[in-house]
């Protein structure tokens, strides 16, 4: 029985994280080296919302460039994994078995969520691959939830990389930034209180976030969010692992999270 896998959450940043931010692609390529090898990865970004939790088919995901006005190497990259539909029938499975309806899409891509961290994490993109949406209007609990249904994948070798923000607003950030520029206080603050009930494993703090001093400000929508209470969810209970590379743009915390099983935790 392969050993149970951990889960991953990254703060993607802005696009050009690949070239720009050096600290958060040293620190994908570091938590790779903290994960078993998979048999295959399932990976939920926030570039992917619909109706009802969706599943792609594609057995050659295409890299998708889901984005514009950056720098032009960014759009020759390529990211060809294979992809892996039999992963995606068995989370159809798991999903049913939660109560949860899930769709199908045969040709959906990797949008840069999935690509741009796993390019650094797996470059030689020898994994299959698959994504899964999240729910376009649906709440912090209903993907808390998602990621418990997931959860037992983890026992099938399969890693579960969730890929969104820890802080997602655009009025904070200075794309005209220079190097060595203290982040955000508020950002920093948030992140910060944000990570410290992950750590504690308060998982109803974490999903109250809006709550939180400058939680709203931080998310003036959700859908970069949701992506941290599926990875919760996923989690198990097992106690995550803290890794705060740089912020990029003062105001974009590139904080993520190791969730190792709790043998693994314990060797």
């Amino acid at each position: 029985m392969s050993a149970r896998m951990p889960v991953v959450f990254v703060s993607h940043g802005a696009p050009d994280a690949l070239i720009k931010a050096p600290d958060t692609v040293a620190c994908w390529s570091a938590i790779r080296q903290q994960v078993p090898p998979p048999s295959a990865i399932l990976v939920v970004s926030a570039h992917w919302e619909a109706a009802r939790p969706t599943l792609s088919l594609s057995a050659a995901p295409t890299t998708v460039h889901d984005f514009a006005g950056f720098d032009p190497r960014l759009y020759q990259l390529r990211y060809p994994a294979p992809g892996a539909p039999a992963l995606a029938g068995r989370v159809l499975a798991q999903l049913a078995k939660a109560g949860i309806t899930a769709d199908t899409d045969p040709e959906r891509g990797l949008d840069h969520g999935a690509w741009v961290p796993l390019l650094a994490m797996y470059p030689g993109a020898d994994i299959p691959v698959t994504q899964l949406s999240l729910i376009h209007g649906g709440s912090v609990a209903t993907h808390y939830a998602l990621g418990q249904a997931l959860a037992p994948l983890r026992d099938e070798g399969v890693l579960i990389v969730a890929s969104g923000a820890i802080t997602h607003n655009f009025a904070w950030l200075d794309f005209h930034t220079s190097a060595g520029q203290p982040p955000l206080a508020v950002a920093q603050q948030f992140s910060d209180w944000l990570g410290e009930r992950i750590l504690a494993g308060d998982d109803a703090a974490v999903l109250g976030y809006r709550d939180a001093p400058y939680g709203a400000d931080a998310h003036p929508s959700e859908e970069h969010f949701h992506p941290l209470a599926v990875a919760l969810g996923a989690s198990a209970g097992d106690r995550a692992v803290r890794f705060r590379p740089e912020f990029t743009y003062r105001g974009l915390s590139m904080d993520a999270y190791l969730w190792p099983s709790a043998d693994a935790a314990a060797t």
